[in-house]
């Protein structure tokens, strides 16, 4: 019980700590005098677009939600949107506690709401992940045919070794395979609790293969990322000294932002920090992409902290028959 308390506690406080690492790493490079221009500069930004990229944002929740529905009447189930929705923001703000945990808990919301086995919703949380890998690949595609020789100059410059990765993600997809082999010859109750679990996530996953409306779900994710990215470069305009930075600079910064968020709970101090990396690579003043940086992450985590929130207790005013 002991050791299981300690898992739990390190998975809290280990991203925890890799934000706060950053946010030191982001202030002892910086002068006061720097810090205080960047105080000065998140001051005077043009708040307009940062609320029009929010509600950019929302609109990605909101089609993410209507997509979700594509995999699920398959099988079967009918949830209501707004349910959706809730669950959704509920996995966000989820997410800034413990970083993955939101899925668990978009599971168990529909489990609780709507009576869909939890196996089967994670299994299509799971596809719906594998889509959004899919078309973060795709968004990196991209940024390499358009800037090939400063992605590669950024990723040596930050001592970034892409061969150890992927020998990494080779090493932990072959122990997962050997695992479920393993699983399957196994006659124990716990081995055939394991399997069947393994099952309904198949089932949800191999949703995007039976799906009726293929066309309508790839639509609305091409319009989820397309949001995205759009979300991102519409903040240009709120710091007068990125006005002028073009779409592939703002491309990279969102990327790496993507890519990063993950790694601490909600991003915090990552995400900033890595941001900043970019914008300064295409002359950007230090503090002005830390300025960029910082508006980017305050504002997404405030509106997560909001409706993720009030979704804790709609949800339940709203289902009150079950």
């Amino acid at each position: 019980m002991q050791k299981k308390n300690l898992t739990k506690f390190l998975k809290l406080i280990f991203p925890l700590l890799i934000g706060i690492l950053f946010i030191y790493l982001t202030v002892k490079d910086t002068t006061a005098e720097d810090r205080e221009t960047i105080i000065e500069a998140v001051k005077n930004a043009d708040y307009r677009f940062v609320i029009l990229s929010l509600i950019l944002g929302m609109i990605s929740h909101l089609s993410r939600a209507y997509r979700w529905n594509f995999m699920l009447h398959p099988m079967g189930y009918r949830p209501k949107l707004i349910n959706n929705v809730l669950a959704i923001f509920i996995t966000y703000i989820a997410n800034l506690g413990v970083p993955r945990s939101g899925e668990f808990f978009r599971a168990t919301v529909m489990k609780t709401y709507e009576d869909i086995p939890f196996e089967k919703s994670f299994g299509t949380i799971i596809a719906e992940r594998m889509v959004d890998l899919m078309m973060l690949l795709l968004v990196i595609g991209i940024a390499l045919l358009i800037q090939f020789d400063f992605i590669m100059l950024f990723l040596k410059e930050q001592s970034f070794n892409p061969t150890s990765l992927a020998l990494v993600i080779l090493l932990v997809g072959l122990g997962l395979w050997i695992l479920v082999k393993q699983l399957k010859r196994s006659k124990s109750v716990l081995a055939i609790k394991i399997i069947g679990l393994i099952e309904g996530l198949t089932e949800g996953v191999l949703t995007l293969v039976k799906m009726p409306k293929k066309w309508a779900y790839i639509f609305h994710t091409f319009l989820i990322w397309g949001l995205y990215v759009f979300m991102f470069y519409i903040v240009k305009w709120a710091l007068p000294e990125t006005v002028d930075l073009p779409f592939e600079a703002l491309l990279i910064g969102f990327l790496v932002g993507a890519i990063t968020i993950s790694a601490t709970n909600g991003g915090i101090g990552i995400y900033p920090f890595s941001v900043s990396l970019v914008l300064i690579s295409y002359g950007i003043s230090k503090e002005s992409s830390l300025a960029f940086g910082w508006i980017m992450w305050t504002a997404q985590t405030i509106m997560v902290l909001i409706f993720g929130g009030l979704s804790f207790l709609v949800l339940p005013l709203l289902n009150r028959k079950k």
